[in-house]
Formats: structure tokens, C-alpha cells, sequence
């Protein structure tokens, strides 16, 4: 069976991150099948979702990583191309992708103590961000 739910996030920009576990364990409880596998995708091109110890520590982390991989004031030729300034998140959002695939079991998402699912906003400006969590199981 296929269950399919979406979901709407608003956002702040670019480092802003989304503790959206409860959101897809709801689903999973929604869906009522015992076991499978759960995708959470995020619809656009410059946000993405993984997995992270969900603590400001580890979030400013990331984003400092992520400037030093791909900083905003960097010299990127998606702006010359389009005349805006998010080069930058198209190119975070392709170093992470769009989605994650978690298994369940007993209806539960299988999921570590500290590992929650995050969506990462990485466009320069607030978006609303549709999540789709499509679940096949039994």
C-alpha cells in the first residue's frame, strides 16, 4: 500500500532548519501500515532534507560548513544567468538533495536517539516549503 501526505513550512532563509520528525512519524501513524519504508522529499530546488543531531550547535555547524563549501558572496554563474543572488543554495541543495528514505517498523520510524529529520532551508529569503511523505509498507 501507498499513503501519500503533504505538508506546508514556512521558512526564514537561508540556515534556517525544521525539526520535522514528528511530522513524518504523524504520518507514518496516520497511514496505519506496520512496516516499510518512508520518504520525505522537499518540492524546489534550493532546500533539502537529512538527518542531524537537531541542536543549535550542530545547525550553526552545518551552515558554517556549508559557507566554506559554498559561500553566499561566492562568484557563481547562476547569478549572471538569472539576475538573483541564490547560486549559492542551488548548489547547497544539490550537495545534500531533496530527500531521505527512513524505514519503519511496528509502526515507528527506525531513527537513532540524537538523529532527527531536518529540512534545511538554503534560498536566500523565506519560502513555504511543501514536504510530501510518501509512505509504502504493509
Amino acid at each position: 500500500m501507498v499513503a501519500t501526505y503533504r505538508r506546508q513550512i514556512a521558512t526564514r532563509g537561508q540556515g534556517d532548519a525544521h525539526d520535522i520528525t514528528e511530522l513524518a512519524a504523524g504520518a507514518v501513524a496516520d497511514s496505519k501500515l506496520a512496516a516499510g519504508i518512508a520518504t520525505i522529499f522537499v518540492v524546489g530546488s534550493t532546500a533539502a532534507v537529512t538527518t542531524i543531531e537537531f541542536e543549535p550547535g550542530a545547525i550553526a555547524d552545518l551552515n558554517r560548513v556549508f559557507e566554506m563549501l559554498a559561500p553566499r558572496d561566492g562568484d557563481y554563474r547562476h547569478h549572471l544567468r538569472w539576475g538573483d543572488d541564490n547560486g549559492s543554495s542551488h548548489v547547497r541543495a544539490a550537495m545534500l538533495g531533496p530527500s531521505l528514505a527512513v524505514p519503519f517498523v511496528d509502526g515507528a520510524l527506525v531513527a537513532g536517539t540524537w538523529q532527527q529529520i531536518v529540512l534545511l532551508e538554503l534560498d536566500t529569503r523565506p519560502r513555504t516549503r511543501e514536504i510530501v511523505i510518501q509512505i509504502v509498507g504493509e
